[in-house]
């Protein structure tokens, strides 16, 4: 069975591009455009692995992951940021909310299927 990503951002063309790597990788994908959009879409089906903007309307990716951290459900589903943010201080910050992983945009697909593997949940 394949195992489910999120990918949270602002940007359809990223979403877009990410969502091609992962798909072509064989994993299911479900897109939220912001931190309140993908909180909805968290219906208690298993997701393996979030991977998140940081900077996006409504619900910012730090805030978004300190909320999946708090439901019981998701407290351990791995999560990763993929952002232009590269100030150790955003890091820091992500890291301090519970986010497992930090990957710099502009970044190439293969580096982040690598990233995935490592992150996914069994």
């Amino acid at each position: 069975m394949a195992k489910t990503i999120m990918v949270v951002d602002d940007s359809a063309s990223l979403r877009n591009v990410v969502c091609i790597a992962l798909k072509g990788a064989g994993y299911d994908v479900i897109e939220a455009g912001d931190g309140r959009e993908a909180l909805s879409k968290l219906k208690g089906q298993k997701v393996h692995l979030i991977v998140s903007d940081v900077n996006m309307p409504n619900m910012d990716g730090i805030t978004m992951v300190r909320e999946i951290k708090k439901l019981d459900a998701y407290k351990f589903t791995p999560i990763m940021m993929l952002t232009t943010e590269s100030q150790p201080e955003k890091k820091a910050e992500g890291k301090a909310a519970g986010a497992k992983a930090w990957l710099v945009k502009p970044f190439q697909p293969p580096v982040l299927l690598d990233a995935v593997s490592k992150l996914v949940l069994p």
